[in-house]
């Protein structure tokens, strides 16, 4: 007996230690609720393991619905039926409806498809972001709910017109039959006709402690029948009167609880009023398919270059049929132009059908964040960081500090439209540029839904959003940064992955695909190469250079020589960002003037100087963009500009030492002695290389004779026509070719002969003596 009571004592305290063991591993879950968190927001757990996998399909139904359309929806639909069928889940079927016109037998069609019983296990919602009339609308109406934005209008089937019978008995048998509790037959009939007016009544049922009051959507016709029935009318109110179009917008028809079960201003609303994970309410371009994707990397220094250069990798991928674009950011940030103008390029990717992923497995700040924004999907790793995008530049004493206000102000905008697109809150975005934005955590006071708003948000919505707490990471003084599973809570990612594999799992990747990054070509890494600061003071130095040579031999070779090696120049920081044709029409004008000025026009150097300073400045604008402010970059555009300035210096500095040797030892050299231009009168080689020309050509020395008449030096003349500096003069009745000495001479000038070479007369202006004025 003793030993039977041992072993019941023994099995207790063994039940009671398992019992122990399952509380205790329960307790982190319960202590959470207790404390009012989420359980996201517990350290234990494990955030890698991602949301419940919700079936749900997003699909932007296009005009003109035709077979196409068709098969895409059933085929998808039928797919996610068979998963909320295994799942033993309600699948959701989100159908966005866009404006357009369809023909009514596709559409019948389609939406006889959404109100049959092949759906069973799937819930069809239509999502109206913008007005739609005409066929479409019917679509939206064989759909079990019906959400809109507040804007957005829905009607008037018919354009205006009434809908054929047949047509309306169609439309009036799928409202029936999908049985939505905000649409009746008479909202039906006022949208398919103009002339049929749409009441709304209050009808009493019951007495005393059973009476209730009902709302009902009827037609005239179906309230005279309740009167004649001796039904108790409270109240009647006209939502629709005869000839007016049947339209109704959101607001509106919420308003007046008839139409739709929810307003919504973006896709991140619909994912919160329907506990979907925002990830589901992405484009699917693959339909069902194994989709085609690319992987991209953006790390290091964000950059003009760096930006033509993704710029080049999102339109190889797209062009190659890629509907996938995974960008994996791992940068500290850099430029902000360079950064918004990839995150408006990604943004816009959405309208080619492409879907866009940003991964960040270490860290995105400044402009590498901004990037992320641009895509329809942010995945952070657990530790992984986004934000800190504060926007800088240098005052007056060289220190750095943040923007003003003004500047600040549309960049702000910019961020907050970004976000607006892609469904996140723009108040977090925002906080990430601004240290001085507070965000508040609010509370639709309709929905429940959780969001995140600034205090001007809260107050434009008129009561709509009840104020709670201010987010911890949005104090003053602090630029929003954030790892990936506070990411997630504040509705800017989606919830984090422990690595790749498991990422490729959430987008639905197989397994077998290896995600490699679209690799550089050879013009890639030539561009890269030729903008680095040492090529570029090669270039410099060899075009300069070659110039010089070329005016020395005049052979041609190094004037193509320096041809290419400004070309290359001007090249390279076309495709790095940095240059356009403005710069290339700049550059060339400038050399046309100084050309002007060494062959066509000598004089006081005007378009010599002119010259100088469009070269000067098309190598100065096409080295760096200017007005860009941001953080982590070392230097300003004034100290960039320093820097390409210094460039430019020593390599012309180079160039007058190496002018100067080659002045002296270039032409003792048998080969190129041969191509060189020495001056007249050079004592080392006048014997065998100077100029002669025939001595009747020539004549006496300082004399010349031209038709009979014998010039000298000193003779008089008057000019006929401008001298600039060519032109023709009289001198003794005989008519000469002449040029002037140095400047213009007008016509009518009394000129003197100044000098006779050759064959070439130079005359001067003659000044009168002031006293013999």
């Amino acid at each position: 007996m003793k030993h039977v009571n041992q072993m019941l004592l023994a099995l207790i305290l063994g039940l009671l230690v398992l019992n122990g063991n399952s509380v205790l591993q329960a307790d982190p879950a319960d202590q959470g609720q207790k404390s009012g968190k989420p359980a996201a927001a517990q350290p234990d757990q494990d955030q890698g393991d991602g949301p419940p996998a919700t079936p749900a399909q997003f699909i932007t139904i296009e005009s003109p619905v035709g077979e196409v359309t068709y098969g895409r929806v059933t085929n998808s639909a039928l797919s996610l039926q068979n998963e909320a069928s295994q799942a033993g889940e309600t699948g959701y079927l989100i159908l966005k409806i866009t404006p357009g016109s369809s023909p009514f037998h596709q559409v019948q069609g389609l939406a006889k498809f959404l109100a049959s019983s092949k759906l069973s296990s799937l819930k069809t919602i239509a999502w109206i972001p913008e007005t739609v009339i005409g066929n479409n609308v019917v679509l939206a109406l064989a759909c079990d709910e019906i959400v809109m934005h507040p804007d957005a209008e829905l009607g008037d089937i018919g354009y205006g017109k009434a809908l054929d019978r047949d047509e309306q008995q169609f439309v009036l048998s799928i409202v029936e039959k999908r049985h939505n509790p905000k649409l009746s037959r008479a909202l039906a009939l006022g949208m398919m006709d103009p002339q049929q007016a749409v009441l709304k009544i209050k009808l009493q049922q019951g007495e005393g402690k059973n009476k209730q009051v009902e709302s009902r959507v009827v037609t005239p016709e179906e309230l005279k029948r309740l009167q004649n029935n001796q039904a108790v009318i409270t109240d009647v109110e006209t939502i629709k009167e005869v000839g007016s179009l049947g339209v109704f917008s959101g607001s509106k028809a919420r308003a007046l609880d008839v139409l739709v079960q929810q307003l919504a201003h973006s896709r991140g609303d619909l994912a919160e009023l329907y506990g979907i994970p925002r990830e589901k309410l992405r484009e699917d371009p693959t339909a069902g398919e194994a989709p085609k994707v690319m992987l991209i990397k953006v790390d290091g220094m964000v950059s003009p270059i760096l930006e033509t250069f993704i710029e080049r990798q999102i339109n190889r991928a797209v062009n190659s049929g890629a509907n996938m674009l995974v960008f994996e950011i791992d940068s500290p940030g850099g430029f902000l132009m360079s950064g918004t103008n990839l995150a408006n390029r990604i943004a816009d990717l959405e309208a080619s059908k492409v879907r866009t992923v940003a991964y960040i497995p270490d860290h995105a700040m400044s402009s590498a964040a901004i990037i992320a924004l641009g895509c329809d999907e942010i995945f952070l790793k657990p530790d992984g960081q986004i934000g800190d995008a504060g926007v800088m530049h240098q005052n007056q004493n060289g220190q750095f500090e943040f923007v003003p206000e003004k500047i600040l102000s549309p960049l702000r905008v910019s961020i907050a439209d970004l976000a607006e697109k892609k469904g996140r809150p723009p108040a977090i975005c925002e906080a990430m540029m601004d240290k001085d934005l507070l965000v508040f955590e609010v509370t639709n006071s309709k929905t429940g839904q959780i969001w995140f708003m600034t205090d001007s948000e809260i107050h434009q919505s008129n009561g709509e959003w009840i104020k709670g707490p201010a987010i911890p990471e949005s104090k003053k003084g602090n630029l929003l940064t954030v790892n990936g599973v506070r990411a997630h809570q504040l509705k800017l990612a989606e919830p984090p992955v422990r690595d790749l594999d498991e990422l490729k799992q959430r987008l639905g990747i197989p397994a077998d695909v290896k995600l490699k990054a679209v690799g550089r070509t050879w013009v890639d890494t030539l561009v890269f190469r030729l903008n680095s600061a040492p090529v570029t003071f090669l270039l410099f130095m060899v075009g300069a250079l070659c110039i010089y040579l070329e005016l020395s031999t005049t052979t041609g070779l190094f004037g193509i020589i320096s041809a290419v090696c400004f070309g290359l120049f001007f090249w390279s920081k076309f495709l790095g960002g940095t240059a356009g044709y403005l710069e290339v029409m700049l550059f060339i004008l400038g050399l046309g003037c100084i050309l002007m000025e060494i062959f066509v026009i000598p004089g006081f150097g005007i378009f010599g100087v002119s010259g100088g300073l469009l070269v000067f400045a098309s190598i100065i604008l096409a080295s760096q963009t200017f007005g860009d402010f941001n953080t982590l970059r070392p230097g300003s555009d004034f100290s960039n500009m320093t820097n390409t300035v210094g460039t430019m210096s020593a390599s012309l500095v180079t160039v007058i030492v190496l002018a100067l040797i080659l002045n002296r030892f270039l032409p003792e050299s048998r080969l190129m002695s041969s191509f060189i231009l020495s001056p007249p009168g050079d004592d080392q080689r006048s014997a065998s290389h100077e100029i002669r020309l025939d001595p009747e050509l020539l004549g006496d020395q300082g004399s010349l004779k031209r038709s009979g008449l014998e010039l000298k030096v000193g003779m008089q003349g008057v000019t006929t026509s401008v001298l600039r500096p060519a032109g023709r003069v009289e001198i003794e009745g005989v008519w000469l070719d002449v040029i002037s000495e140095g400047p213009f001479i007008q016509p009518g000038t009394q000129i003197e002969i100044a000098q006779i070479q050759g064959n070439e007369i130079v005359v001067r202006e003659v000044i009168p003596d002031e006293e013999t004025v």
